[in-house]
């Protein structure tokens, strides 16, 4: 940005500021001045500062004023009721919070402008994230607005250690990102490899955290989260203690987390918040429905091609009679079902409230009660299909993936059966152990030779169990490195 350069006529400052915002019918200029001579002028943008706090913290003290001159030092300290202002010479923090909702003030005969924090933009009331409900537990979300989001997550956790380091990212937005750890929990190399990322960013714009997610995560290619994303303050307090870093992004309610672990996909905020028999079932369950989302479809089409004799009699005879005249072959039938109903359930998505739930339910089985009795698919095809779907919702965090092996393996499986399945098993577990977050293995607490805690790994133990609340990596014997 262009270094704008003041004078100490007040009317030249004026011209100077309408140049610059020409064509802004939103800024505001305020002229003010006292019985005794001191001669004011005020800048804001109308919707985005809090006008009370305007007029009596800044006009009306000025307009009060027993002065005839007046410095810009003298007009903030002395003179401006308010908790925050401050004389800005660095045009572009000057402009950059005069965008962001503060006041600046010139005074005659000095150049220096006066900030002033009156932001009052309108924010959205603090509630419960729609995608990260519990029965039991807090109901506090994040929200657009940034400074809030922080004192979330400050009031959670009261240690003086808790340090906020802000940066700037995009040449057009000018985004105010802050990157939060606790020092001495967190390692310092950690950190400094997220700011290394960050400060490293050559993007003109900023609109969401996921512009920087993309950008700084590990494996970019790659189906699998590596970095975490919460809309929660207790989940990003406890990812604090754990010593991760966590990124808040002005203008989204989504904080990133680092480092992220595979394990961390079949975890819940209600696993916490409930006995750890209830957290511990329910872990299992979702790890099971993973596997059988992207594994059910494949085994199903594997064992009727090429593995007969492996099917009961009495099952291999009812699914031969059900597929009995439907016109695609096994493989086809089962591929275009999956499309189906990826399809609800992107209409479902994509439809406002009520009406999207009850469209994907309706759909469903309507679509699937007139292919079956139509003879375009087979009710155990259909019954397959469904259940992988069902079971995909379990873990949430994993639906991309999900997706992408399921049709991965569904394609082995009708090329090579069930070698083509454990191939492409393999090959996932493979690609799974060589990836890592931030530094950090992603399958830490499956790789042997990795020596980890394991108290909140695959399964909760009780909180009387719990040693220590730093993040579970120790150093490794064999390399004699950390992770």
């Amino acid at each position: 940005m262009e270094t704008i350069v003041f004078s100490t006529d007040l009317e030249t400052n004026i011209r100077l500021m309408q140049s610059v915002f020409q064509g802004d019918n939103t800024m505001v200029v305020r002229r003010a001045k006292s019985p005794h001579g001191l001669r004011c002028a005020i800048f804001f943008f109308d919707g985005m500062v809090n006008a009370l706090a305007i007029n009596q913290s800044i006009i009306r003290p000025i307009v009060c004023s027993d002065r005839r001159h007046m410095t810009a030092d003298e007009l903030a300290q002395t003179l401006l009721q308010v908790n925050d202002s401050r004389v800005e010479t660095d045009s572009d923090k000057l402009f950059s919070s005069f965008l962001y909702g503060d006041t600046i003030v010139f005074t005659e005969g000095d150049a220096r402008p006066v900030v002033v924090n009156t932001k009052g933009f309108s924010l959205r009331s603090i509630s419960e994230p729609e995608n990260e409900r519990v029965l039991s537990g807090p109901r506090e979300g994040f929200t657009e607005c940034f400074m809030p989001n922080l004192a979330l997550i400050r009031r959670r956790l009261n240690d003086r250690r808790l340090k906020f380091s802000f940066l700037r990212i995009g040449t057009r937005t000018n985004t105010v990102v802050c990157l939060c750890y606790l020092a001495g929990v967190c390692e310092p190399r950690l950190v400094g490899h997220l700011q290394k990322k960050l400060q490293a960013l050559d993007i003109d714009s900023v609109l969401d955290s996921n512009y920087l997610a993309e950008r700084i995560r590990d494996h970019r290619f790659s189906p699998f989260p590596t970095l975490g994303t919460t809309e929660r303050p207790d989940v990003v307090a406890s990812r604090l203690l754990e010593g991760r870093c966590a990124i808040v992004t002005d203008g989204s309610p989504v904080v990133l987390t680092a480092p992220f672990l595979f394990q961390e996909c079949f975890q819940s905020n209600d696993d916490y918040y409930i006995s750890f028999l209830h957290s511990g079932l329910t872990r299992l369950l979702r790890l099971l429905g993973f596997l059988c989302t992207i594994v059910f479809p494949a085994v199903y089409i594997s064992l009727l091609l090429y593995h007969r004799e492996l099917v009961p009699s009495r099952l291999l005879f009812a699914v031969s009679a059900a597929q009995r005249g439907v016109p695609l072959p096994i493989g086809w039938e089962t591929f275009l079902l999956l499309l189906v109903l990826e399809a609800l359930k992107e209409a479902g998505a994509r439809t406002p409230g009520i009406v999207g739930q009850t469209m994907s339910i309706v759909g469903g089985l309507v679509l699937g009660q007139a292919a079956v009795t139509a003879r375009f698919a087979a009710a155990p095809t259909v019954i397959v299909v469904a259940i992988a779907g069902v079971t995909g919702l379990m873990a949430p965090k994993l639906q991309t993936a999900s997706l992408y092996l399921r049709f991965g393996l569904l394609a082995a499986g009708a090329a090579y059966g069930l070698y083509g399945v454990g191939f492409g098993l393999g090959l996932i577990l493979i690609s799974l152990c060589r990836m890592h977050s931030c530094s950090v293995p992603y399958m830490l607490n499956l790789v042997p030779r990795i020596q980890a805690e394991q108290e909140d790994a695959w399964l909760r133990a009780p909180w009387f169990f719990m040693r220590n609340d730093r993040f579970p990596v120790k150093r490794d014997n064999r390399r004699g490195t950390h992770h």
